[in-house]
């Protein structure tokens, strides 16, 4: 603990000598690279953000101590203003990938930042209508397993999956590197949707908020079972290829082969799209990629979550304070350091990667990044 409260204690010194300082320091700042994958490209100015800002991105960081970013990416009022990608150790999967040198086209894993793409493809599926009503049960769209079925499993509905209120037990507290993280042996299972449905209630349906990537997985196995499809076919050309999304991995699960709650690999720049559809009530470049109302029905608090966070349809909801005012923002947040933050009142999306798995830098420095350079950066 006292090691801990150095390092935040050092962090935050560093941080706030840096921006006192940051005001007098001027820097070459490259634009985004127009790669014909359906970003406007903007300058900060254009966009009401400050230009000298963003462009002490790469002091800022190297400020920090033992940053391990891998990017940062930065979109306002639909346009893509900044982006910086350095090198690094990373992972892909549960596997060490060693020194990584990220660029606008790398993929990177999104850990749990992968549970808001599932959202988006359910309110895609629900629209279809091939996607149970939300307020059905879970255990109907599974006969199979009525053996497990209970009256209390039998109340829990998707919508409470959806805001991981299922009531099912569920450990992910503890380290991922433990073995008996849930997570884990949810991996290692030859049949992930009877492991998570075999688990005992820990609490009434839709009462209590639990993290789980159960629940994602619960939705997938729905997504899978409801379309007919495999998972990444149905992502393909509902949602990736109208986001001119080309290049995507989704990693499968060790034990049964289905795709993996936490499996997917995507650009950061690719990622801020996602970002984006919520922003714009799910139309990409004039086309509605969301059924409407979908982006702001998936961001509405709908459940107390963990410390002060709000849970909405698997997109994480919290504030931030700037300049008197307590920003509301959606986000998504991944093992390592994973973030996009989605603000609404600032039209901004800001997608930052990283590889402090197991570390806890993962809390602060991604957002030490966004309260303190990038949220001070926008003018208006």
């Amino acid at each position: 603990m006292q090691v801990m409260i150095k390092y935040f204690t050092s962090l935050f010194a560093l941080v706030f000598s840096f921006v006192s300082a940051s005001a007098q320091t001027s820097q070459n700042c490259p634009t985004p690279e127009a790669l014909k994958d359906g970003w406007t490209i903007g300058s900060p100015a254009a966009v009401d953000m400050d230009p000298e800002a963003l462009c002490s991105l790469d002091a800022f960081i190297r400020h920090l101590p033992q940053p391990n970013i891998h990017a940062v990416v930065v979109a306002r009022h639909g346009k893509l203003v900044a982006e910086r990608y350095y090198s690094g150790m990373d992972q892909r999967g549960l596997q060490p990938a060693g020194m990584v040198r990220f660029s606008p086209e790398a993929k990177h894993d999104l850990r749990a930042m992968t549970e808001g793409v599932v959202s988006l493809l359910v309110g895609i599926a629900l629209d279809e209508g091939k996607f149970p009503p939300l307020d059905t049960p879970v255990m109907d769209l599974f006969p199979q397993y009525a053996a497990l079925r209970t009256p209390a499993k039998a109340a829990i509905t998707w919508r409470q999956v959806l805001t991981m209120s299922s009531g099912l037990g569920w450990n992910e507290q503890i380290a991922y590197e433990n073995p008996t993280n849930s997570a884990n042996l949810l991996n290692a299972s030859a049949d992930p949707t009877r492991f998570i449905l075999e688990q005992p209630m820990w609490g009434p349906a839709g009462a209590y908020f639990l993290y789980s990537s159960g629940s994602t997985t619960l939705l997938m196995a729905a997504l899978t079972k409801a379309t007919g499809r495999a998972l990444d076919d149905y992502a393909r050309e509902k949602l990736f290829a109208p986001l001119e999304i080309r290049d995507f991995d989704w990693l499968k699960m060790q034990g049964s082969g289905q795709f993996s709650a936490w499996g997917l690999r995507l650009a950061a720049r690719d990622t801020a799209k996602l970002g984006q559809l919520l922003l714009s009530d799910g139309t990409w470049n004039g086309k509605q990629v969301l059924p409407k109302k979908w982006a702001a029905e998936s961001i509405k608090p709908r459940i107390n979550a963990k410390n002060l966070y709000y849970y909405g349809y698997h997109w994480w909801l919290g504030r931030s304070f700037l300049r008197g005012r307590d920003l509301a923002w959606a986000g998504a947040i991944g093992y390592g350091g994973q973030r996009m933050w989605i603000v609404p009142g600032l039209d901004l999306v800001v997608v930052v990667n990283a590889g402090h798995y197991g570390e806890y830098q993962q809390f602060v420095i991604p957002e030490a990044i966004f309260s303190s350079l990038v949220l001070p950066a926008t003018r208006d």
